[in-house]
Parts: C-alpha cells; sequence; structure tokens
C-alpha cells in the first residue's frame, strides 16, 4: 500500500492549544506527521506539516472538514491538501 501524504498549513493569531487541537484530529483520523515547522512572529501562529496516512480507504474530505471545523473552534485558518496538489500548484 502507498501511503497518501498530505500539506497541512495553520495560521492565525497565536493562543493556548492549537497544536494540541490539530494533532488531535490528525490523531482521530490516523494521520502521522512526517515532519514539522512552526513559527511565532509576534503574535501570529504559523505552522506547517507533512503528514501522511496508511490506510487505503481514507476519507480525506472527512479530514479536511473536520480539520477546517477545528480551526474554526481555535480561531486559526487550517489547510489539507494532498501532496500532489500542493506541488502542482506550487511549480513554476
Amino acid at each position: 500500500m502507498v501511503p497518501s501524504r498530505f500539506i497541512i498549513t495553520v495560521i492565525g493569531i497565536d493562543k493556548v492549544g492549537i497544536v494540541a487541537g490539530v494533532t488531535k484530529v490528525m490523531a482521530d483520523f490516523h494521520v502521522n506527521i512526517v515532519d514539522i515547522s512552526q513559527t511565532i512572529m509576534e503574535d501570529l501562529f504559523t505552522m506547517i506539516m507533512l503528514a501522511e496516512v496508511k490506510k487505503g480507504n481514507f476519507d480525506l474530505v472527512a479530514f479536511q472538514k473536520a480539520m477546517s471545523d477545528e480551526g474554526s473552534e481555535l480561531g486559526v485558518e487550517v489547510k489539507v491538501q494532498h501532496e500532489d496538489t500542493f506541488r502542482f500548484m506550487h511549480r513554476i
């Protein structure tokens, strides 16, 4: 089975619980973090993750909705893109 990989971006005003909330949803969907980078610029929180799932019948739409809903709860923007889509959109 070939794992599916995703780029997850989180941007918003920093507050307690952002990483915990986002990673809880990931754990619920059995999505593993491959690489992660996080920066706080004054009060602006930014995080980008490369994540993967090894489940063959993974429901990407449900995962994207759960992550977006969690972002709304936390007051941040969360985007989940399949790695292939992200690379296609950012090629020159």
